[in-house]
Formats: structure tokens, sequence, C-alpha cells
């Protein structure tokens, strides 16, 4: 039995890579089906070498957590790609993905790209947005689409690290990749002016080379939805709430109607900021309506 982790999944096959960096092309055992078991993309297994180069898994070892769209398993981060401009950053969507990560407890990073695209007027604004996550405790980088070469020094983010590039179309997610490893020459989409938004040119998960680490290069996303997130856990999901949910007068507050909430005050107060509380509001209503599921 040999120990390695799925680095692609194509037709029914999945690519494993052992620690000596070889390549085996498996295929998952028939009792997975049975066991409703499917080995995704970042999980590390066992499996019986049955040719030179092949093999058969046998065994899909814990995950540290995983995602359902794309279908990664074992993520140490998530690097969210908006743009400042075409499309115009969207913060309400910034934080929907920002929600769904935090709610697998997978570290967020924030790139905003395009920068050298942005009116002068409009500068101050993004440069205030990165204030703001900056003081939630994210990291945010602001980026030039021009002489991607000199990109500063990302590197750091993707060293030791498995990374899924998250963004909805069009922001630029398969040109950073290009910047950061040439070799990938990954597809990139030009923007639709008639739809403004971007074509997929990603079709199908593979975790691929960068920094000493792995990244997995994914679609981009035109909806996101909240179907996986209990009511009670939103609140974890915004870290500027999470650290000041204790201080609220009633235990299981919603930050809601309640009085006495701790997270309002800090609105009033100016101590988070009034949009992600109004985004809070929205996700909040859009779980609640939701339809039961069974």
């Amino acid at each position: 039995m040999i120990d390695g982790r799925i680095i692609k999944a194509l037709s029914g096959f999945f690519y494993v890579e052992t620690e000596d960096e070889n390549i085996y092309q498996c295929r998952g055992r028939g009792v997975f089906r049975n066991k409703k078991i499917s080995p995704l993309v970042g999980d590390y297994v066992r499996f019986d070498k049955s040719n030179p180069n092949e093999g058969y898994i046998m065994e899909v070892k814990e995950r540290e957590n995983e995602l359902i769209r794309p279908p990664v398993a074992n993520i140490d981060q998530a690097i969210i790609v908006s743009s400042a401009t075409e499309p115009d950053l969207n913060t309400i969507l910034l934080d929907r993905f920002l929600v769904l990560i935090e709610s697998k407890d997978i570290q967020p990073v924030i790139f905003i790209t395009k920068m050298d695209t942005v009116s002068d007027g409009a500068i101050e604004k993004i440069n205030n947005y990165k204030k703001d996550y900056q003081q939630m405790g994210y990291e945010v980088e602001l980026l030039s689409s021009k002489e991607p070469s000199q990109l500063p020094d990302l590197g750091r983010y993707f060293t030791n690290n498995v990374t899924v590039i998250a963004g909805q179309s069009g922001v630029g997610k398969s040109s950073l990749l290009n910047a950061l490893n040439p070799s990938l020459l990954l597809k990139t989409a030009e923007i639709s002016k008639s739809l403004g938004r971007g074509k997929h040119t990603t079709r199908h998960v593979e975790l691929v080379r960068v920094h000493s680490g792995y990244v997995a290069d994914t679609p981009g996303f035109s909806s996101l939805d909240f179907s996986e997130i209990e009511l009670e856990d939103l609140t974890d999901c915004f870290p500027e709430f999470r650290e000041r949910k204790e201080d609220c007068k009633f235990r299981g507050c919603m930050h809601n109607k309640e009085p006495k909430c701790a997270i309002k005050q800090a609105v009033d107060k100016g101590e988070i900021a009034s949009y992600r509380y109004e985004h809070y509001l929205s996700f909040y209503e859009e779980i609640q309506t939701r339809k039961p599921r069974y």
C-alpha cells in the first residue's frame, strides 16, 4: 500500500502524487460507491499499485475540511480575488465568499486586482475598504494588471500551503497564476463586454505547483448560496462579530432586534463597518427564509 495525495480528478481517474513526486493514475474501489465515499482532489489516500504508475485507491483518509464547489479537500487557505474595476469591487459578493470560507475554517486572504485601472476618485474608496478588512484581521493585497512580473512578493502566501483561488469570473484569477508561475500557461478569459462577466475557462479541478505549494485553479462563481450554514453559526463567520459576541447581554444573541447587543453598539461607534452589519442582516434573512432541507 502506498500513501499519496490526489492532485487531479478527470474522467473517472484520480491522479495521486506520492512523497517522491511520482504520479499514479488510479481508480476508486467500487466499495466507495456503496459507502457514499467520493474521493476529492486534495484527499490523502492509500492505494495499491497494479501496474507501473497505475493503481486502485483503497482508503480515503479523514479530511480536515472540504468544499462542494470547487470539490477540494484539505485546504489551508482561500485567496479571494476581487477586481477594482470590470467588474467593480462588490463588497457584498466579497463578504459572501468570506462567510463561506470562514464557515469551513479555512484562512481567507483578499487580493484586489486591476488597481492600475481605477480612477483617482475611486482609489481612496478602495484604500478605505483595504483598511476595513485589515482591521478585521484579513491580509489584503492591491495588485496591478500591468507588469505582472513586477507583482509584489506573493510567494509567501503559497509556500507549503494548499490554496483555493476564489472569485467571480473575469477578475483575473488565471492571469494572476500565470504571472506567479508562467509554466502553467493557464487559459485566461476575455471579459465579455455585453455580459460584463468572464467566460468559464477552467474545466476540471487540479492542484498545480506554485511557489512550493499547491493551488487549485477553479471555475469562476457568479452566485453563492448558504445552504450549508446554520443561522446560529453565521456570527462566527464574521471575525469582528466573533470577538465581541460574548459581550452581548443575552446569550445566543443574533444581533438583530435584541437589546444591549455588543455588535450593534460597535456599529454605532464606528468600530464595525456599517456595510458589514448590513450584509450580515441580509445573509441572516436569506438563511432564515430558505426552504428546509430533508
